[in-house]
């Protein structure tokens, strides 16, 4: 067996092995109802969500009995599990400061889980402030009307390579705007998974044509040709949140051509620009995979 068979396999079975991890990481979310459901799920789920009647929710908000409210709640956390794939692992509260009368409190929270293959933890204060009408107790209860401040929020990604995440993470631990963390965060790991599905699926099709130096994990991929040796593209995907919280797929095509090779020229010179007009139009898994069909049959 001479070194490129040892080689071929070597990538074989680091593909396989990144196939494993993937797998088992997707069963382990799956148990904690983090995985990403279809569209038929998440519709029936809202579906179920929305039929509550107005009597079933007045009857939860006043319902003495406990199990019932329980109920609710768990139901309440089950769609939101299935609607962001946010699966939150530990809470605990603190109380912190309350004023005379009780109109004001502070609480300490804090918060681990995971999304998707994410896992995050946070720290922070909620000050909460509650506005009633002067009323009976019974009109009091319906027309509460509370306020609630998040200070001193720290915000923990465990992992170092999402750095447009971190970036919004910082802007987020200064302004206290939770909502736009949990949101952003289920668009960025949604399709952090699908880019590692794609690039998993596509070395797995072609296993001679596509290299994953860093394995699926990673935000690229090299594509070398099998009849122009020297030859090779990469394709960087990229996951862009801006200021606003807006996650987009960011992918750009560079190649490599020796100077040997001058058929190369014909092909690969007008490649970045084609693939950025084929994106547009037939998305990216169909853009990638006409791309590696033209390498491949490229002479």
């Amino acid at each position: 067996m001479n070194n490129n068979d040892i080689k071929i396999y070597e990538n074989e079975i680091q593909s396989l092995e990144e196939e494993i991890k993937m797998l088992t990481e997707e069963y382990e979310c799956s148990l904690h109802g983090s995985f990403a459901y279809s569209d038929g799920e998440i519709m029936k789920a809202m579906k179920s969500f929305k039929g509550k009647s107005q009597e079933d929710l007045r009857h939860y908000e006043f319902s003495p009995d406990l199990k019932t409210q329980l109920d609710f709640l768990e139901s309440d956390l089950f769609f939101m599990m299935k609607f962001t794939g946010i699966c939150f692992t530990h809470c605990s509260r603190k109380p912190v400061e309350k004023s005379t009368g009780g109109t004001r409190t502070t609480h300490k929270y804090r918060l681990s889980g995971n999304c998707h293959s994410v896992s995050f933890q946070l720290e922070f204060q909620l000050m909460e402030e509650n506005q009633a009408k002067e009323e009976d107790v019974h009109i009091k209860q319906c027309n509460k009307n509370v306020s609630a401040v998040v200070t001193d929020l720290s915000i923990v990604i465990e992992s170092d390579k999402y750095l447009d995440l971190s970036k919004l993470v910082s802007r987020v631990e200064e302004s206290g705007n939770l909502l736009l963390f949990f949101k952003c965060l289920s668009y960025f790991t949604e399709w952090c998974d699908h880019r590692k599905r794609t690039l998993t699926h596509f070395k797995n099709k072609y296993p001679d044509v596509v290299v994953l130096p860093e394995g699926s994990s990673g935000d690229y991929m090299i594509l070398r040709s099998p009849n122009l040796p020297g030859l090779e593209l990469m394709i960087v995907w990229k996951i862009h949140v801006d200021e606003e919280g807006n996650v987009t797929p960011v992918l750009d095509l560079l190649n490599k051509i020796p100077m040997s090779v001058v058929e190369a020229n014909k092909f690969a010179s007008d490649a970045p620009h084609c693939f950025r007009s084929l994106l547009h139009v037939l998305g990216i898994q169909a853009c990638i995979e006409t791309l590696i069909k033209s390498l491949c049959n490229d002479k």
